[in-house]
């Protein structure tokens, strides 16, 4: 039996795979694509708020380096999801080195509930975890309703 961060990291890479996965065999334009009428998101929308997220938690906040967007804001919003112009391959290739990046940061803090201070919150590893393995969760739903609407595919 694995130990809580075996599992919580292993947990986070199984949502990182599924949003990879759901992107899968796409044309650039299908990712770009807002499938649902109601709804501003795109897969490579969400992909591109993945490397943003993934930046922001495990370098900035649990090592604290210092950082800014990948992709500036757009009349005060993020432009994570301002896709219309966007790279595709650029956007992956954030998005891998980020994961990259976030395993590296995890590795070394020593404990789960080692912690650090950001704008006035105590902040442990396990909690970074926790939260990024929801945040994808959350997310990978939005991908499943979009891809479905783009090409009829469903599944994990």
């Amino acid at each position: 039996m694995a130990g809580d961060r075996a599992s919580l990291i292993a947990f986070l890479d199984y949502q990182r795979a599924t949003l990879a996965m759901k992107c899968q065999g796409l044309t650039g334009g299908q990712l770009k694509r807002k499938a649902v009428p109601t709804s501003g998101l795109s897969l490579l929308g969400l992909v591109r708020h993945a490397a943003e997220v993934e930046r922001s938690w495990f370098r900035w906040v649990l090592n604290g380096e210092d950082g800014k967007a990948l992709w500036p804001r757009v009349n005060g919003e993020f432009a994570d999801f301002h896709v219309d112009d966007a790279d595709v391959e650029e956007a992956f290739a954030f998005w891998r080195e980020a994961c990259d990046g976030s395993r590296a940061a995890a590795d070394t803090v020593e404990s789960l509930d080692d912690t650090v201070e950001f704008r006035g919150e105590v902040i442990s590893l396990r909690y970074v975890l926790t939260h990024m393995i929801e945040e994808y969760a959350r997310h990978n739903g939005h991908a499943d309703l979009l891809r479905e609407a783009i090409d009829g595919e469903v599944g994990e």
